[in-house]
């Protein structure tokens, strides 16, 4: 698609639209904007809110623990990256103290999810991040214990030659959503938290006449049984791929509760 302008018009836009940075060095010697956005879907980690379907065998807060540990790791493995900007997008908001925190300590942007189900609040997080002049934006949640800057540079590639770029997940969804422009009609009419969410995304892309990449399948952490399933996977694998963090989290879980499956 042709470009109007030149192309150091056209790189002054779009810094324009995607509006000041919250630091930076002295005026005169800002740094170039980045090409790309990542955007991280969270909870805050509550007990009884995050989850949920872990409990029993864990209880409220473990569940909590677990998920604040993998909300962690997905920001601390996007710092690695260059030529993205990081946004944290929140529920149940921003002002959460865990998400000032996270935004004081790696110094990431915060904003609100907004949409009555998860379909409407991804479409509007892309939205709102692509319409600030990025070239592309990649949206991922928080419960692949492995996902690393390696997937995001995996996704990037892949937009080179496609509209859509997902990662599928072994249970029938997807971990990563990637796209170059707004895609609202993906997230339409979808049987969220099922197991066909990754078919049905990719004949909505089909309708739309979008070209769809796919990135590696992944294990995410539902349940209590993805934990010993990915533990027994990721000892498998000779270089584990778990933080010390969340790796410790994870075997003393397994340590409390062994084989425990809920009643």
């Amino acid at each position: 698609m042709a470009r109007s302008g030149n192309a150091a018009s056209s790189h002054r836009d779009r810094r324009k639209r995607r509006g000041g940075s919250s630091s930076g060095p002295a005026e005169g010697r800002r740094p170039e904007p980045a090409e790309g956005a990542i955007i991280i879907f969270a909870k805050a980690p509550v007990p009884g809110a995050v989850k949920t379907r872990m409990c029993p065998p864990l209880a409220p807060d473990e569940a909590a623990s677990l998920h604040g540990s993998l909300v962690m790791d997905a920001v601390e493995r996007t710092r690695s990256l260059r030529g993205f900007d990081v946004f944290l997008a929140c529920t149940p908001g921003m002002d959460h103290p865990f998400f000032q925190t996270l935004a004081a300590r790696y110094r990431i942007h915060l904003c609100d999810q907004a949409g009555e189900d998860l379909g409407q609040r991804m479409d509007h997080a892309l939205t709102a991040i692509l319409t600030r002049g990025y070239a592309y934006a990649l949206l991922a949640g928080t419960d692949i214990p492995n996902l690393s800057a390696l997937h995001y540079q995996r996704a990037k590639a892949l937009l080179q030659t496609t509209d859509v770029v997902l990662g599928p997940t072994e249970d029938g969804g997807y971990y990563l959503v990637g796209a170059k422009h707004p895609v609202p009609a993906l997230f339409a009419d979808i049987a969220w938290s099922t197991g066909s969410v990754l078919a049905q995304s990719r004949a909505r892309a089909e309708q739309a006449g979008l070209v769809v990449g796919l990135l590696d399948p992944e294990r995410d952490l539902d349940t209590f049984d993805d934990v010993q399933s990915f533990l027994h996977e990721d000892a498998g694998r000779g270089k584990p791929s778990l933080s010390t963090r969340t790796g410790n989290v994870l075997h003393t879980l397994i340590q409390r509760h062994g084989n425990a499956s809920p009643e």
